[in-house]
């Protein structure tokens, strides 16, 4: 198995493609060890230096912290998921680890539906996901996660696209912000 990487507009996150599927039950990021039952995120989380995993349907991206070098860590992520796929492993995850998005108003529900078919597209191109919070007076509240939490140009993504688009097709949308 060849894993493949890319870089994304993060430079402190890193895209693996091993080639093959790694969620089943939709984007899901991992930012702390504890109670993480899966072996290889948690072998991955626990690399020094290793601050987030986010595992989209046919790629794992890594987020690092600035003080190290992406040589340092990055031959050691590519063997773990050889070692795992290699073991006859079909994903990652296959849980349904989905939020149910109940009682939602029909703004709402058209926010998330653009942000699922026009935008979440883009950004797992770029390794990461984006997920609807809230909305309020005008204001849409959104989660970056992925290589997007913490990327220097998600700023400009979010106001520039993000929210463009939204006030586009949504006149009731004044503003998006992300929120941690």
């Amino acid at each position: 198995m060849f894993v493949q990487t890319e870089i994304t507009p993060n430079p402190n996150s890193l895209k693996f493609l091993p080639g093959k599927k790694v969620s089943n039950s939709g984007p899901y990021e991992i930012t702390n060890k504890e109670n993480i039952k899966n072996e290889l995120v948690r072998n991955i989380i626990s690399i020094n230096g290793v601050e987030s995993i986010f595992l989209g349907q046919d790629f794992i991206s890594v987020n690092k912290s600035e003080n190290i070098k992406w040589e340092e860590i990055k031959h050691i992520v590519i063997s773990l998921i050889n070692d795992f796929y290699a073991d006859g492993k079909e994903f990652v995850i296959d849980e349904n680890l989905q939020e149910n998005d109940l009682d939602l108003s029909e703004i709402e529900k058209k926010i998330i539906k653009i942000l699922e078919e026009k935008i979440r597209p883009a950004v797992a191109k770029d390794g990461g996901d984006i997920k609807f919070k809230e909305f309020k007076n005008g204001v849409v509240k959104v989660q970056l996660q992925g290589s997007c939490s913490g990327c220097p140009s998600s700023t400009m993504t979010l106001k520039q696209g993000v929210q463009n688009l939204l006030c586009h097709y949504l006149p009731e949308v004044k503003e998006v912000v992300a929120i941690q």
